[in-house]
């Protein structure tokens, strides 16, 4: 169990205690979830009324606002301190130091110092792995593929040949980076497979997650920006750009030559056609198909892309439907009796 003080965490996120900072810590949670000896977060007065009434010893809060009887420390951004509280007490992954006797390394792979090759991890030809970098068990490393320093490659995930992935990125489990994008011509009643001979290229500090398709290009490379956030489930096609620290939500697919500029934001089964452009700072709802560009800090949803709030009234517009369906029908029939001849009535 680790032990810190209210003190020490107020320091650590630059925050100030308002109470008895010496109070000891062992532990983090939510607000529902708190016992004693646990620091939790409030970020506005409500949450803060929640917090005063749980079994939390401490509390993470704005800089204003009113006092409890719990400790506070008082920052800019609760959330964001919360989440670098949490950093003290999560628990250090189990890595192997070293290299594993079942690992299979070609000889003319260059390791950099302190590299740990977990057991039944394979690494290829003229491949180069940059200093302090995790491989776990039974990843697959191919042929003349570049990673940098400080990067953690999960269980189960296959680098093709060829693959360049900077500093600082972390590649969850079941991820395969450097597949056949998907090119088939239609010749003479069957597909016709167009050869793929690009490659994939992550920037620093990335953070790839579970089961994450991203495929090489079929000349040229498939880029993935500095600081992007990759979710589980992602699928991303050939000859795509994604932007600098843009953020893509779970089972998104992406088809092939697509660009994403800077801070881009998908959120969830978001859908993008082939060969869109969509601007820096725009945001993709969730389930939307894109079929056009989108503009710089646009936020589109629904199913065709649209703007976001004339998507909205689309959709309010269409729970109308029901009650104008009836009005229409009482109308008709009113113009019906109307239109008949006096002497017919």
């Amino acid at each position: 169990m680790k032990l810190t003080t209210v003190g020490e965490l107020a320091t650590l996120v630059d925050g100030s205690v308002v109470g008895d900072d010496s109070i000891l810590i062992s532990g983090i949670s939510t607000i529902q979830d708190s016992r004693s000896g646990d620091v939790t977060f409030a970020e506005n007065a409500r949450l803060l009324d929640s917090a005063a009434r749980s079994m939390a010893s401490a509390v993470i809060a704005p800089q204003s606002g009113p006092s409890i009887e719990k400790p506070l420390i008082r920052v800019k951004n609760p959330k964001f301190a919360f989440a670098q509280v949490l950093r003290i007490f999560a628990p250090e992954p189990k890595i192997y130091k070293g290299i594993h006797e079942t690992a299979q390394i070609d000889p003319t792979a260059v390791l950099g110092d302190n590299v740990s090759v977990h057991a039944s991890a394979v690494i290829g030809e003229n491949s180069v792995i940059g200093a302090n970098t995790v491989i776990f068990p039974f990843v697959y490393i191919g042929d003349n593929v570049t990673i940098g320093p400080d990067c953690v490659i999960y269980p189960h995930v296959v680098l093709h040949d060829n693959t360049e992935i900077g500093s600082s990125v972390v590649i969850h489990s079941g991820s395969i980076l450097g597949t056949d994008g998907f090119g088939y011509m239609f010749i003479d009643d069957r597909h016709y497979k167009i050869p793929q001979i690009g490659r994939v290229i992550v920037g620093d500090d990335v953070e790839i997650g579970a089961n994450v398709t991203i495929d090489k290009a079929r000349t040229g490379s498939t880029r993935i920006g500095r600081g992007a956030k990759i979710d589980n489930l992602v699928h991303i096609g050939h000859n795509c750009t994604i932007g600098e620290h843009s953020v893509i939500v779970a089972q998104a697919g992406i088809s092939g030559s697509v660009q994403l500029g800077k801070g881009v934001i998908l959120a969830g089964q978001a859908g993008i056609k082939d060969h869109v452009t969509i601007g820096d700072g725009a945001i993709v709802g969730a389930k939307t198909g894109v079929i056009g560009d989108v503009k710089a800090g646009q936020f589109v949803s629904g199913h065709y892309g649209r703007p976001h709030m004339e998507d909205l009234r689309t959709r309010a517009n269409t729970q109308l439907i029901p009650k104008l369906s009836k009005k229409l029908e009482e109308l008709e029939r009113r113009l019906a009796e109307l239109e008949t001849p006096t002497s017919e009535k």
